[in-house]
């Protein structure tokens, strides 16, 4: 049983993508070593000699390499489930972590890798006051928290490594969140002008260029400020970057009254309004190079430089069909009508311009929470529009997972659970939050929001009460629950193997084995082992949990409705409460050492197992 032990860190990323590339080039390893000269001339690419001598184009800071070796450090955290912040926490399927991003999405990297449509952030803009996650190598888990116990950091210019702090931030990040996206699914970021090029670079290096898809301008105020130094500015922006730019089909915009007041019907064509475009196209093509005649009579070739875009058929298929039109005095250049009733189904084409009339400006963000809290407790919070504008463009499926993992007040949280009530979808959101604690003389404490996380739960669970009222529904058919996890050390004690010396080496020895006779820590419970087994093996923290009494106070728990698997940690397990957990046909169990009274009665519990054809696992 020990060969087949759950692992005690996260995701080893650097291990699974190297597997993937011995895969496809075996040839190309050495000693379990990555020849990348092997694997560049595969792929039609000759190194020179002199290549490392010259000057190419790239992106660096001090630290970049450091990122990359962050992003790939194995996590020995868990989450832990936290029933009493939740809403309906054994039925929802939203999930509300807190804790160091980071480390949350290096736990997340196996249960929920190439699963979420959709991800939008709203990081810090680097303005100088915004709080900078300082990362630790060594201790990424005292570090964590280290900083839920002080107030946030700023990072001024003055610090010389204004931006450097920022992109180091940033890049592990983004590398992790770039695993979890379906190869439909997009991210969307807010950022502003501080960091708007060191962004797109990175976005370039993590997503690729070829995925670039829109760098949306968002109007984000609708008066100028009198008091700026050089210019008031009013807007911020958002990247949008596709997982993979040929899988994904950008979400098309309801119609507005306003682009359908453009349509008319000045000859009473029985099909409706219409309005017209043109039919030439600058690439040209010899079999759409022909003369067009107008109804008076002149011959009408195509622009220079052009050609039409129908070959002469179709454009007499649509000419017959009463679809090109030669102006009012039938002399004019022919353009294709393009019928309203034939339109409206299709929606319409985003544009790259958010404009605060259609999707909300701060202004509205603060009153949102405002009204929702009774006061200011949130500093420039996006409007609901907009996240409900990027959920439609992001094309998501009705039970598609949106992620946020800078989310602040949980916009993003509201918007999922706003569309889902306008369109009856079941969407399911994670949002992600550093409980940054708050400054004690601001508002927000003073109202007994400690953290940022208090006032980000909180802003879910009033929201989820006012969108059902509002739309008359209720808990059973819109999910405005949650489940709440929070970031700590693993359930699972960890060998300590720090080199021992002096005269008493034996006896601490002797304590280290007799501390792991029990591998669960002794603070912890039966839910919280179970959540971190699910985490790793590949389970979604959504999936329920089934207790199973095999009587004789022995209980064990059945992951999912169906019982993918049991979690076994009950003491005395005998050979009879094996064949009972087999009658569930689970496709594996997961024991600990401590459930057995002797290895004999471990081994004949195998081998019952084993030949029911059950795989076992061990903590």
């Amino acid at each position: 049983m020990n060969n087949d032990k759950i692992p005690p860190l996260s995701l080893d990323i650097e291990a699974t993508e190297r597997e993937k590339l011995r895969s496809l080039f075996p040839q190309c390893f050495t000693e379990n070593s990555l020849n990348i000269d092997k694997l560049l001339a595969l792929c039609g690419e000759f190194i020179d000699p002199d290549e490392n001598d010259r000057e190419k184009y790239e992106f660096r800071w001090q630290g970049k390499q450091d990122c990359l070796k962050l992003a790939g450090k194995r996590s020995a955290g868990t989450l832990r489930p936290c029933m009493e912040d939740s809403v309906d926490f054994d039925t929802t399927q939203n999930i509300y972590i807190e804790g160091d991003n980071l480390e949350v999405l290096k736990i997340l990297q196996t249960a929920y890798y190439r699963k979420v449509k959709m991800i939008y952030i709203d990081p810090p803009y680097n303005t100088g006051n915004d709080f900078v996650y300082t990362d630790d190598f060594a201790d990424p888990l005292a570090r964590y928290r280290e900083i839920t116990q002080q107030t946030t950091k700023s990072n001024p210019e003055s610090m010389g490594r204004f931006h450097t702090n920022w992109l180091n931030m940033m890049y592990p990040r983004l590398r992790l969140a770039a695993n979890l996206l379906r190869d439909d699914g997009v991210i969307f970021i807010s950022i502003d002008d501080n960091e708007i090029d060191n962004l797109k670079k990175l976005c370039n290096e993590v997503f690729g260029e070829e995925n670039f898809i829109c760098q949306f301008i968002w109007q984000r105020a609708f008066s100028p400020k009198n008091d700026a130094r050089f210019v008031s500015n009013s807007h911020d922006y958002v990247l949008m970057y596709a997982k993979r730019a040929e899988e994904f089909r950008i979400g098309r915009l309801p119609r507005t009254e306003e682009a359908n007041a453009r349509y008319q019907n000045p000859d009473n064509d029985p099909r409706g309004e219409w309005s017209s475009s043109d039919i030439s196209v600058k690439t040209y093509n010899a079999e759409c190079d022909y003369p067009i005649t107008a109804p008076s009579g002149r011959v009408i070739e195509p622009p220079t430089g052009r050609c039409w875009s129908l070959s002469k058929n179709a454009f007499f298929e649509r000419l017959n069909d009463n679809r090109i039109w030669f102006g009012d005095d039938g002399n004019n250049t022919p353009r294709i009508k393009r019928f309203l009733s034939e339109l409206k189904h299709d929606g319409m084409v985003p544009t790259s311009i958010l404009m605060h009339k259609d999707v909300g400006h701060s202004q509205e963000g603060a009153q949102e929470v405002s009204k929702l809290l009774g006061g200011g407790y949130f500093n420039g919070p996006k409007p609901v529009r907009l996240l409900r504008h990027l959920l439609t463009l992001a094309n998501t499926d009705k039970d598609s997972i949106i992620l946020d993992f800078f989310s602040g007040s949980a916009t993003t949280a509201h918007a999922v659970m706003q569309l889902n009530a306008e369109d009856g979808g079941n969407r399911r959101f994670i949002c992600v939050q550093l409980p940054e604690v708050t400054d004690e003389k601001s508002e927000a404490f003073k109202a007994g929001y400690t953290n940022i996380c208090k006032i980000g739960k909180e802003r879910i669970r009033r929201a989820g009460v006012k969108i059902r009222d509002e739309a008359g529904l209720t808990a059973q058919n819109l999910d405005t629950g949650f489940k709440v996890y929070k970031l700590d050390s693993s359930n699972l004690k960890l060998w300590d193997d720090t080199p021992i010396t002096g005269e008493n080496a034996l006896e601490i020895l002797e304590e280290r084995i007799y501390a792991t006779l029990d591998i669960i820590k002794g603070d912890r419970s039966n839910e919280d082992v179970v959540y971190e087994v699910m985490l790793k093996l590949g389970q979604e923290l959504t999936e329920p949990i089934v207790p199973i009494d095999l009587g004789d106070g022995k209980v064990v728990y059945g992951v999912g409705e169906d019982v993918k698997f049991i979690v076994c940690l009950a003491k005395g397990i005998t050979v009879e409460d094996s064949k009972a957990m087999a009658e569930y046909e689970p496709g594996r169990i997961v024991f600990a050492d401590a459930c057995f009274q002797n290895s004999e009665e471990k081994s004949n519990v195998k081998l019952t197992l084993t030949d029911r054809g059950i795989a076992i696992k061990a903590l």
